[in-house]
This record gives C-alpha cells, structure tokens and sequence, in this order.
C-alpha cells in the first residue's frame, strides 16, 4: 500500500533574515517569487517557483544548519552557475563532481543549508 505521493510538493527552508535569505536566493540566485505571504506578524512565507517544483523559505522554524534536508536545482550550465557562486562570495559546500549521469556541486545559503547545483548530462543519441 502507498500513500499515493505523485510529486514533490515542495522542499522548505527555515531562515533566520527573511530580507538576507531573499536578497540571496532572488539576487544572487536569481530566482523570482511565485507566493509571498506573511500568516502572522513578522512569520513570512515566500515561494518560488523552478519548472514543477517550488523551493519555499521561511523563518517560522529555525534552520536545519548542518543535518536538515537538502535540495538540488537543476541548472543548465553547471561551470557558469560555478563562477557565477563564485563571483558573488556564496560559500562553496563542495566542488564539482562528476558522474555519468549528471554535474553538480554544493553551495551554503546564508543560513548554512545546503544547497546542491546539478545539471543533467544528456543522454547519448
């Protein structure tokens, strides 16, 4: 018997700065906000949207740091998103790695959850 989980809903990260967490992950990453809700007085709720899936962050928990869950943002040139980490100071969690199957490397938001950058190798024709 099954749940009948169909898709990922979302993947939430706890921030502590909401203003410091959206500068990075809208300036730096680049990612644009699909839902932004404030549900109690000073507790934020900010979504956004990358291709089916929604990254949310919030600071009505406290982060998960060094143990909590991670997520992987699929990008499509894995040496640009690398420099471009880079050029913006974002602390470096561990360089690229390569597999068969895909690129990726990690990065650090200012929270210090784990983020993880990954690209898709396309399969042989």
């Amino acid at each position: 018997m099954s749940i009948g989980a169909t898709d990922i809903a979302f993947v939430g990260y706890p921030v502590t700065d909401v203003e410091r967490a959206r500068r990075f992950y809208e300036e730096t990453l680049g990612l644009t906000t699909s839902a932004l809700l404030e549900f109690d007085d000073g507790k934020w709720w900010i979504e956004y949207t990358i291709g089916s899936g929604t990254l949310a962050i919030s600071n009505a928990w406290p982060p998960s740091g060094q143990s909590g869950p991670g997520v992987a943002l699929e990008v499509a040139d894995i040496e640009a998103a690398r420099a471009h980490c880079a050029l913006h100071d974002v602390p470096i969690a561990y360089d690229i790695m390569d597999t068969p199957v895909c690129r990726f490397f990690g990065i650090k938001d200012p929270d210090g959850n784990d983020i993880t950058l990954h690209q898709t190798r396309q399969a042989p024709a």
